[in-house]
Order: structure tokens, then sequence, then C-alpha cells
């Protein structure tokens, strides 16, 4: 694109009376259900839920994603693990006209797109819930045909609630032609069909007893994929080929000297993978390759890109990594600042990952030709296959390419076994699929929000005030919180931690916020985990003489509903980062 996508969408929504706000940390706040922002609303989940936002009720921005349930997909042509996404909100104000009219608008009159290369999406109602007629008239008011729009069942045009219950709704999908000519009648079986928005209608809240009651506040959550529209606006079918990714396939070309054609798979791969890493690795979050979370999802992805960058026969002992992470960081640090700030963090985790990896690599190959020694072997068990995997990082192309060459066949099939139980476990564990959606805001995690700002005050008093809070996760059973210090705490500032978070509860503090400029926040002292994901407005939550601290909500009114604080475990969570588990009994 001549023009960039992004700057042409935040330029039509601010004309619109929309407010801009910066893109948040790539690292959830408070949502257990993913380990990464999934989707543009995310973040926005507190004001969703009814919080007033410090900049109105109108939104828009470009937000950093990470999903990880389409990795095994990554080296087709569409999929991305990292990707930017563009959205619009409503929060209480407009709803479906205009939403529908806003979107249309962009893509007809911004991005020039013509009518008939456009269709839609509705819900198509069921039992409880009748059919989205209203945005069916709204589209066919802007001239698009009759038979351009298709209903569809709700495991396509329904989103929510996360849960059991809370807000949800019906929406709206947008759809562009990728062949010359569209057929007149829509077709979403159709591949040449491809998704490039969708409208959220949050308008119900879901039961306990399964009923759909109107929601006081409606809003509007829209989503377009940055990557995939300069794609399609290009013309490319291959997302690679697309101006988002041209310059890194040209630096991989050069780095391996081999051609671009032929060797899709592996450099796409390598491509995908280092950017995510990159841009893990330089959130303000100080993420760093581990066994456990985030960390291990960052080891995983830049290990995976060095065995692509060794099968594109990259020398692993250049410097390949380090150019393209300049690269990368040219590339989108005026769009993200994190980036330059954490430049030479990001090299130091790739090097030291690559390094270490490599050596693993040469440990594999050892155990490999241990395992195979016997000349009697006809076929590698799928055990042993699977451990070369897991422990050494060996993909099952490479193993059965290893073991052609001795004659050797390899249980394929028990393998792809073994792996779908790895991956069962981890869906159902830490990667499981947000779903466009809210996270989990019961009175328990509501209780447990509010704890973390009293145990990042008592931290400050009983260790040092330099600590400061690092990450949390919380669930309705118990809280997690992550603090910057440099050693294993004793078991006299352990309790003397939870006493005072017990005396600020007992004492029954009150709990209140005010909107007022970043600026001013900053000058009194308040305290964000991010700053620089804030807007120029912000809201400052005060607990009593306490805390204050900069944060989207929502919180308890009185410190004395959170009921007894106690200190379940303390560990190491990272360097420099320790972690603490706790619950209200």
């Amino acid at each position: 694109m001549k023009e960039d996508l992004r700057k042409l969408y935040i330029d039509f929504f601010k004309a619109n009376g929309h407010v801009e706000i910066p893109s948040a940390s790539l690292i959830p706040e408070n949502d257990p259900s993913v380990l990464f922002n999934t989707a543009g609303m995310q973040p926005l989940v507190p004001y969703l839920m009814g919080e007033k936002h410090p900049e109105g009720k109108r939104l828009v921005d470009y937000q950093k994603c990470v999903r990880l349930t389409d990795l095994d997909e990554i080296g087709d042509t569409t999929h991305h693990t990292f990707f930017e996404m563009l959205g619009n909100w409503s929060l209480g104000d407009y709803f479906k006209e205009e939403a529908i009219n806003l979107s249309f608008r962009f893509l007809t009159e911004v991005l020039n797109i013509p009518v008939d290369k456009l269709a839609f999406t509705v819900f198509k109602g069921n039992s409880l819930v009748k059919a989205d007629e209203e945005s069916k008239s709204y589209w066919m008011s802007h001239g698009v045909s009759e038979q351009r729009i298709a209903y569809m069942p709700e495991e396509n045009n329904w989103w929510g609630p996360a849960s059991d219950e809370g807000p949800c709704g019906p929406d709206t999908e947008i759809f562009y032609y990728r062949g010359e000519k569209a057929p007149a009648v829509f077709d979403p079986n159709d591949e040449n069909w491809v998704e490039i928005w969708n409208n959220v209608f949050m308008q119900y809240n879901k039961t306990k007893d399964g009923k759909f009651l109107p929601l006081e506040q409606k809003n509007v959550d829209t989503g377009m994929g940055y990557e995939r529209t300069v794609a399609i606006l290009e013309g490319k079918y291959d997302s690679y080929t697309s101006s988002v990714w041209q310059d890194l396939i040209k630096k991989i070309e050069e780095l391996s000297h081999l051609s671009y054609e032929g060797n899709e798979k592996s450099m796409r791969i390598l491509a995908d993978h280092l950017r995510t890493s990159i841009f893990i690795a330089g959130d303000d979050a100080k993420i760093v390759p581990s066994n456990t979370d985030q960390g291990y999802i960052l080891r995983r992805l830049i290990r995976r890109a060095i065995r692509h960058a060794k099968a594109l026969n990259i020398d692993l002992n250049s410097n390949f990594e380090v150019e393209i992470a300049d690269l990368v960081i040219n590339k989108y640090q005026n769009y993200y600042g994190e980036l330059k700030r954490n430049a030479s963090q990001i090299k130091e985790v790739l090097t030291k990952e690559k390094e270490k990896f490599s050596r693993t690599l040469e440990k594999g190959l050892r155990e490999f030709e241990k395992v195979t020694k016997d000349s009697n072997l006809k076929e590698l068990d799928k055990d042993i296959a699977f451990r070369l995997y897991d422990t050494y990082g060996f993909p099952i192309e490479l193993t059965v390419e290893l073991a052609k060459e001795k004659n050797i066949k390899v249980d394929e099939e028990g393998f792809k076994e073994k792996f779908k139980e790895h991956q069962e476990k981890s869906r159902q564990g830490s990667q499981k699929k947000f779903k466009g959606g809210l996270g989990d805001h019961s009175e328990m995690s509501i209780k447990y929000h509010t704890a973390t700002h009293l145990l990042n005050a008592a931290l400050k008093k009983v260790l040092a005030p330099s600590v400061h809070q690092r990450g949390s996760n919380i669930t309705q059973e118990r809280m997690r919180f992550d603090f910057s210090w440099d050693r294993k705490m004793t078991k006299e500032e352990l309790q003397k931690t939870e006493d005072l978070v017990n005396q600020y509860i007992q004492a029954g503090l009150e709990v209140s916020y005010m909107t007022i400029p970043k600026e001013e926040a900053v000058k009194s002292g308040a305290e964000a985990m991010f700053i620089e994901k804030y807007g120029d407005m912000v809201t400052v939550y005060k607990i009593g003489d306490v805390s204050l601290e900069i944060c989207g909500g929502p919180h308890v009114k009185n410190t004395k509903e959170l009921g007894h604080f106690k200190i379940v475990k303390e560990e190491a969570s990272s360097q420099g980062v320790r972690r603490i588990k706790a619950v209200l009994e």
C-alpha cells in the first residue's frame, strides 16, 4: 500500500469523533484465559463491563496481538502468530446503525473498495434470540443486494459470553472477493470470499438460568486484521508477498542465498516466528525464555525459527538473528516505541537462546545416533520420536529424514497421537483460545484485583519503595502477583507482608477513583505497570492513604469486602522478578 493503512484507519475514526488510544502490552492484565492479548478488545474489558474510560465513549486503536491456536498452521499463506488488530469501539454510545455505516464508509470511501466486491453475514437466530434483521436492513440501506447477505449460526456470528453468564451478542462480518468478478450470490464456503472486518454487538446479558436480557450499556467492538487487509488490497493471495513482509523475506533470501520460491514454508516460519519473538522480547513486560507461561512460548518460537534457519542453510554462528531484529525494530519502532527502548534486550534474548539451542541441537543428533546404533533396528517407536521432538527440538520431518538414511522407519502415526495429546494439554492449560471476549469479572475476581493493589503497597513497605509490579494473573480461586525483587523473601518478610495486607483490609479503607491527565497522575505519585500504554487521560484508583495506582478496574468499594488474605507461595518468576501466590479466605 502506498498509504499506511493504520493512519488511514485512525484518521477516519478520529474525524468521526473517536479518540485514539495506544496499544496495550502484549501481556494481558488480570486475564487468566490467555498468555497474550489475542484481540484488540481484550485490554478494554473493564470499560466494556461498564467502567468509564478516561478518553470517553468512542475509541480507536491498533493493538499488537499474539495467537497461539494457529501455531501449527504457520507456514501457509495466511496465518501469523503476531499480528496487528485495527479496532474502533463504542462504549454505550452508538450501536448497530452507525457502526455499520462507519465500517461501510471506510471500506468504500477511504479504501475505495467497490460495493460489488463485498458480502456480509448476520446472525440467523436460535430458539432464544431472534435473527439479526436490524443489521441486514442497515447493510441493505447502503445498496447491498440481499443475495450478498448470508444468515449464519451462532458458531459463526455470535460472540460470548466468555463464561456461563455475562455480556454477549450477535456480530456481522464483512467479506472481500479476491477474484476478478464476484458472483451475484454470496457463498460463505467459497474460499475466494475472505473476511476482513467483524462488528460485534454486545446487547444481551446471559443470566445463570440461561435467559438473555437486554444490556443497559450496549457496546460495539470491531476488528480488522492489518496484515490480512494489506495483502487483500495489494491483490496478494500469499500474505508473505505483501509489503508487510517483503523486506523481511528478502533479508532471509540474502542470508540463506536461496530464493523464496521453493523454500516458502521455512522462510514463512522463520519470518513469522522471529518477528513474534522480537515483539514478545521487546515488550515492557520483560519476558525472557523459560520453561513456563509466556517464557515457554518465546523459547518455543525462537527454537522453531532456528530449526528453519538451519534448514535454509543459514550459518547459525553468524549474527543472522541480530540482522533480522534490526530490520524489524527499524520497521515498527515509530508505531511501537518499546522496540527501540528494549532493542539491546531483544538482541540479547535472541542470541542467547540461539547459542543455547544450537548446543541442544548437537546433543539431539548425538541422542539420535545413540538410539539408532542397533543395526537390526527397523522402526523408531513413537516415544523416542516424541522425546527427540520434546527434549531436543527435533521436528518429526528431521527425525524421518535421518532415519531414512539408515533404512529405519518411524512410527509417524504414533508420534502424531503423542503430539495431539501434547497439544490438548497445552490448550487446556495456558493456551486457551480467547474468542474476542471478556475475561472473568466475577465478584471474587474483582476482590482479588483489588487485593493486588494492597499487596503491591505492602511489599513496598516491607521490602523497599523500589518494588514495582511486573504482572498479575487472577482467577476466582487465587491471585498471582509478579514484582521486581532479586532474591527469595524470608519467612519474616512474607509474614510481615501478609499481616500488613490484612491490616489494610480490616481498616475498611474506601476505594475511589478519578479521571485526570496522565502527566498529573504521574506527578501525584500514582503507579502504573506500563505507563507508556496509557493515553493522555487515565483513571487513578485510590485506596485510603495506602495505594494510588493507574488502573482500569473494576474494584470493590471498601477493603472490608475482601476477607482474610493469605500468602500460599513465593517463588522466582524470571531473572530479577519474584512471584507471590495468594488466596482470600
